[in-house]
This record gives C-alpha cells, structure tokens and sequence, in this order.
C-alpha cells in the first residue's frame, strides 16, 4: 500500500528528506489517477528501502499541490534530496516512472 501523505508529512518526509521520492499528485473523482493507483502501488512494492512512493490527495493538501504548480492530474513528481528533479502529466506506463526513479538515483 503507498503512503498517504498530508501536508505536513510531505514537507517532513519528502523535502526535508535525503533520498529519492516519487510523488502520485491525484484525486478521488480522477479516473486517470484511479487508473495509476495500481502501478504507483507496484512501484512502492518494488522500491521499499530504496526509494519513498508516495500519494497527496490535490483536494485534501491544496497548498503542496499549489506550491508545485500541479494543474493537471495525475501529475507524479519525483524529488532527490527534496527538490524536484521530475516530473511526469498524465498517465503513463510503469517503465517512465522506473526510469524517472532510476535518473533521480534510486536503484
């Protein structure tokens, strides 16, 4: 299951974080996004101990969704050392995020 990040947990686990993060920016009533839930749920699966795959609702966390200019969803980010690195609009296969995760440093 991926982690569920509020505001608060997003700025402490993923910008003030050493590492590698990929970040799911999706909502409810987004059927791209439920589609994606499976695939980002795999990647948590494959990368635990190695990178940190996460979700932040856009209806429940506005202010991180505002801070990255997340107009579009799903929109997944990924983050090295808390700054972004990448960033990927729509959705998309399970290999460009693995490729994204694997640019960014995570193995």
């Amino acid at each position: 299951m991926t982690t569920q990040l509020t505001s608060q947990e997003f700025k402490t686990q993923v910008l003030e974080t050493k590492g590698v993060a990929l970040v799911d920016f999706w909502a409810e009533w987004c059927p791209p996004c439920r589609a994606l839930t499976p695939t980002i749920d795999q990647l948590a699966s494959d990368q635990e101990g190695n990178a940190l795959v996460a979700k932040v609702n856009v209806d429940e966390a506005k202010d991180v969704a505002s801070q990255f200019n997340v107009s579009s969803i799903p929109t997944v980010i990924v983050f090295k050392d808390g700054k972004e690195v990448d960033r990927l609009v729509g959705l998309r296969q399970k290999d460009d995020y693995e490729q994204a995760l694997a640019s960014a440093g995570a193995a």
